[in-house]
């Protein structure tokens, strides 16, 4: 991904931002196959620290429990790039930062590491909020910059809707 974001995707983490900001709220991030891209499209944003507490790149199994707190019979139940995986890495960096809102991204970017049930592309994204913790499933076409460069869009959109709520 190259080192500036897209206009989309710059569009995108600001209008989140204005959200958290609005709605007072603090989000983190936890991440494995975007490996830090969905933090560093939020802190490219001047003023960030009024919205975001930091992140964790939990690309290690090991690392998703040891500091996510990622059950590991989770993990070999269902795998790293699952519903309950990122569900519990969106509310596991919420714990681990104190945030309001947990954002979380695993999956399987390419080229190799695909299987039948799970070819490349496959992302899970996760969200944590309140008492709810939530992910959803998407398949992104392209290389591994393409993956993980439209995974961290959909993850902020996801939580832009999210955070928007039916009202907005």
């Amino acid at each position: 991904m190259p080192a500036v974001l897209s206009p989309a995707t710059a569009a995108l983490a600001r209008d989140l931002a204005d959200l958290c900001v609005r709605r007072g709220l603090i989000c983190a991030t936890a991440e494995s196959c975007t490996g830090g891209l969905l933090g560093a499209a939020l802190t490219s944003l001047a003023g960030s620290s009024r919205f975001y507490a930091g992140g964790v790149v939990a690309y290690a199994n090991e690392v998703k429990s040891a500091l996510l707190g990622v059950p590991g019979d989770m993990l070999a139940a269902h795998g790293a790039v699952s519903r309950p995986v990122a569900e519990a890495m969106a509310l596991g960096v919420r714990r681990a930062t104190g945030a309001d809102v947990g954002l979380s991204t695993t999956g399987v970017a390419g080229p190799d590491g695909g299987s039948a049930a799970k070819p490349v592309g496959t992302v899970w994204i996760g969200w944590s909020l309140g008492g709810e913790s939530r992910a959803e499933l998407f398949r992104f076409d392209g290389g591994r910059d393409a993956v993980r460069a439209a995974a961290v869009r959909q993850a902020l959109e996801i939580l832009r809707v999210v955070l928007r709520g039916p009202s907005d």
